[in-house]
């Protein structure tokens, strides 16, 4: 039987103009979080949130995602080299060792490290705004896997956070690797997380009155994180130190968000009934 693999090859550079680099990586990121605040400013229009809030919320939310993101990676994947090259930590730098400085851009973003980014930063746009903190991380949470969907293609694109070996037919030969058939785990992410942001919208569209108080916050994490964690099983370890480790730093990290999530739903639905069913004996 003859396998039809897929020989996967692109150049992560788009085009470079006097020096300025546009990668599919930036592209795809940027690309993600503006189809988030299309979406999030229909929200917001349903919700009667006023529009300047929105503006506001892509400026926190930004910013919390990069910083938590970087952060996250230098400190729960590569602490060690970090934390003696600080600088770059923060810039997208690197310091070569016959001297002078190479722009590299941000090569290393942990999701785990870019929620928990967010989730500081929206408290921060909350007591900004007195927008109710449970209705902000609700809303967002509606959108977040549309955007992380986005992210992963642009891994597939950097050929990085690669599956393992596979004998599948679809597998993906990263030229820029090696020559072996791989599962394409950015992919399988991709995917996983475009169908939760669908299950998302849906149950905005259908259950919004139903379902408040830090329940679609909750969902998120759990599907997400859910998703991720079974998905590091077919992917290949990011980091020396993994190698040693029974479940790898994504599947650890998973874990903490997973719970967190079932407790928010909990409360959610807990919270909402009370709520409706006092209403109900007002009336």
């Amino acid at each position: 039987m003859i396998l039809n693999y897929i020989n996967w090859s692109p150049d992560p550079e788009i085009i470079n103009v006097f020096g300025i680099s546009i990668r599919y990586y930036g592209l795809l990121f940027a690309s993600g979080l503006m189809l988030c605040m299309y979406v999030l400013a229909w929200i917001f229009k349903r919700e009667n949130i006023p529009a300047e809030n929105l503006e506001k919320l892509s400026i926190y939310g930004v910013i919390g995602i990069l910083a938590g993101a970087r952060l996250g990676h230098c400190l729960f994947y590569e602490p060690s080299y970090y934390f003696s090259h600080p600088v770059e930590m923060l810039l997208p730098i690197k310091f070569l060792t016959e001297g002078g400085i190479k722009f590299t851009g941000y090569q290393g973003l942990a999701s785990h490290g870019g929620a928990l980014g967010l989730i500081i930063a929206l408290i921060f746009y909350s007591r900004k705004t007195k927008h109710a903190i449970l209705d902000t991380i609700d809303l967002i949470a509606v959108v977040t896997a549309l955007a992380g969907g986005f992210i992963r293609l642009a891994n597939l694109m950097n050929s990085e956070i690669i599956g393992i070996p596979t004998t599948s037919s679809w597998g993906f030969i990263f030229k820029r690797i090696d020559n072996i058939p791989r599962h394409p785990a950015q992919l399988y992410e991709a995917v996983s997380y475009f169908l939760i942001f669908t299950i998302m919208i849906v149950l905005y569209k259908t259950k919004r009155a139903q379902l408040r108080n830090g329940f679609f916050f909750g969902l998120t994490l759990v599907l997400i994180f859910t998703a991720r964690f079974f998905i590091e099983f077919i992917k290949e370890r990011q980091v020396a130190f993994e190698e040693s480790m029974q479940l790898d730093m994504g599947q650890i990290l998973s874990i903490p968000y997973i719970i967190v999530g079932i407790g928010f739903m909990i409360y959610g639905i807990t919270k909402t009934r009370k709520k409706l069913n006092s209403q109900q004996i007002i009336k």
